[in-house]
């Protein structure tokens, strides 16, 4: 694993490392602006309210003067280069694991703390990977990075936490269904236009993915390991025992691309080490904070994609008891990708950092 310590000998960091964010309105820079992710960014601090003094778009030098709506007025992306985090305070990235491993350590040296959302550090034993409602207490331990966890094991996290806070938790296997969302915005685009296609009888031709999403469904396209689990599943397995502090969980994931735009869905199957009540859970997760129980048994009704595209909370339904397992549950669970798989759990990792300072 590549690792980029926000503290190494290349980079001048202060000696007293920073951990809360100032109280009063901050410079703000979103790097990947243009991007699904980042236009989403933009539009949450403006919906939260958050106190942003002024706002700074930084994209490739491709998208340089690109015009981005912000609080009713527009402003232009600027390109990423030398001293462009001079007097930041934030900057909340999502343009891709190199760009981020480039800029990082010029952004900590200029005092900002960076929360990002690329691959890049979350696995820097160094550097925190933080779901607000899990483990907020990690976020306090940053050095100026802080590392956004990978869209699916966000919303998984969500479900698992409050479970393994009233049993211990010995083993997950866990299935998804992830939009196109999670591939970027051209990716959507491509959903768009081929299944298009489909439907006035043409051959869908991808070329974002390495297959057609247009009513079709395939494994998830990141690189496969020796083991013969890809990047994506491995993301899962490693990030959540990270997040919940449990490096002896077992996780197995299969990841799969499916024709939704923007929210992910997930079948969970959880052992526990001793039988877990199903109605007990289920009080669980309706109280979880983040956490949606949509869940109708008589009516065959449970979460889908559509009920939480554009909406914060994970949905969980369809609790039961594994048949082949007493020590089990199973769950299915819903989320939008680029919402609080992304751009909304960066921004809420931020608001913590100021209300702790009591802002």
């Amino acid at each position: 694993m590549t690792t980029l310590s926000p503290h190494s000998a290349t980079d001048p960091a202060p000696a007293t490392p920073p951990v809360r964010l100032p109280s009063r309105p901050l410079r703000v820079a979103v790097l990947g602006a243009t991007g699904a992710v980042g236009q989403e960014l933009l539009a949450l601090l403006e919906e939260r309210g958050f106190p942003v003094a002024e706002l700074i778009p930084l994209a490739s030098p491709r998208s340089a003067g690109q015009p981005l709506p912000w609080r009713g007025e527009r402003l232009e992306v600027q390109p990423v280069r030398e001293g462009c985090f001079d007097g930041v305070d934030l900057v909340l990235a999502s343009a891709g694991g190199s760009i981020s491993r480039a800029w990082a350590p010029a952004a900590v040296a200029a005092g900002a703390v960076m929360i990002d959302n690329s691959s890049a550090f979350r696995l820097d034993p160094e550097v925190p990977l933080v779901v607000p409602e899990v483990n907020p207490e990690a976020a306090f331990a940053h050095r100026g990075i802080i590392a956004n966890p990978n869209c699916t094991t966000i919303l998984l996290t969500l479900a698992l936490a409050p479970l393994a806070a009233r049993r211990p938790m010995r083993r997950v296997v866990v299935s998804t269904y992830q939009s196109a969302s999670g591939a970027g915005a051209r990716a959507m685009e491509e959903l768009r236009q081929l299944s298009r296609t489909v439907l006035e009888g043409g051959e869908p031709v991808s070329t974002v993915l390495p297959h057609s999403l247009a009513f079709n469904l395939f494994l998830h396209n990141s690189p496969l390991q020796p083991s013969g689990y890809c990047e994506e599943e491995l993301k899962m397995l490693h990030e959540t025992r990270k997040i919940m502090d449990l490096p002896d969980l077992r996780l197995s994931a299969t990841c799969v691309r499916v024709p939704v735009l923007r929210a992910h869905s997930e079948a969970v199957n959880i052992e526990f080490n001793e039988p877990f009540p199903v109605e007990e859970a289920r009080a669980l997760l309706a109280q979880a904070p983040g956490v949606e129980l949509i869940e109708d048994f008589s009516a065959n009704r449970f979460p889908m994609p559509t009920d939480v595209t554009g909406r914060d909370p994970v949905a969980v339904g369809r609790i039961r008891q594994d048949l082949s397992e007493p020590h089990a549950l199973e769950l299915w669970l819903c989320g939008d990708q680029i919402r609080k798989g992304a751009a909304l759990n960066a921004i809420q990792i931020a608001e913590l950092l100021r209300q702790e300072e009591g802002a």
